[in-house]
């Protein structure tokens, strides 16, 4: 994921409501929201270069996102993808802090990344470029590509256009993607500057990112209520050579059901 947006036991009637978009080059391989055909208890899209994940939940309750940490160190792929990281934890029994604890002892053979995990006991925050994990107080909350609730243009629109969805009256799923297609471009003085160029920097700066060679891929949305049900909304963006985009929907819901760690 590129951008989350997320209230933790923030918003009546729920423990989570986060919405997402996933930006990747358009050539890389994916394969849409579903259960894994090698492991049923995880649902999520997958990477099929490298065989991991961005978003996903399990059945158990456990939930999961990744975004990338924004810098310039060199053009040499690290030969460990981020993606295993999300893929690790929900094929683990082991609570949050075990995993992190263990994670953070290995976190520097991957590059930049931020995680967000959570369970039916809590939700935590952790990146290996910040010096110790978190524990979420429950809040509203904007994670992009540098740490948790940085304040970038588009996390700080996005977290305000969330909170407005969030209080509405309406249903907030149509209003949930509608945000994640915002496209407003702040001005160059408001950018960042994490060493990709202006022009980069230019095309990151929106919520939803339309290039002619990357943009967002993916929207989504996670909401679970407090008496454990998961729902879990994905919309593939499809882009072709004209410049045209479509979108296709899957939804899935599960009751989540409680797996004691060892």
């Amino acid at each position: 994921m590129c951008i989350l947006l997320f209230s933790y036991n923030n918003t009546p009637g729920y423990r989570l409501i986060l919405a997402g978009n996933r930006d990747e080059f358009f050539t890389r391989p994916t394969a849409p929201l579903s259960f894994w055909k090698d492991n049923k208890e995880i649902l999520a899209g997958r990477d099929l270069e490298r065989c991991g994940t961005w978003l996903g939940v399990t059945r158990s309750g456990k939930i999961g996102a990744l975004t990338n940490y924004r810098e310039v160190r060199g053009n040499t792929p690290s030969p460990v993808s981020r993606g295993e990281i999300l893929s690790n934890f929900f094929t683990q029994n082991v609570s949050c802090h075990e995993f992190l604890a263990e994670l953070s002892l290995f976190k520097d053979k991957y590059q930049g990344f931020n995680l967000l995990i959570g369970d039916n006991e809590g939700l935590y925050y952790f990146s290996n470029r910040y010096e110790a994990h978190i524990e979420l107080e429950p809040g509203v909350y904007g994670l992009s590509n540098h740490l948790l609730n940085t304040g970038w243009p588009k996390v700080e629109r996005g977290k305000e256009l969330f909170e407005k969805v969030l209080h509405s009256k309406n249903p907030f799923e149509d209003e949930l993607f509608a945000l994640l297609k915002d496209t407003n471009k702040p001005s160059d003085e408001q950018l960042p500057q994490t060493g990709v160029g202006l022009e980069w920097e230019r095309l990151l700066s929106t919520i939803f990112i339309s290039g002619a060679t990357y943009g967002t891929r993916t929207s989504a949305i996670v909401t679970v209520a407090n008496d454990g049900l998961i729902q879990f909304c994905e919309r593939t963006h499809n882009h072709n050579e004209m410049g045209q985009e479509t979108a296709d929907q899957l939804c899935f819901t599960i009751m989540e059901r409680t797996i004691n760690a060892k």
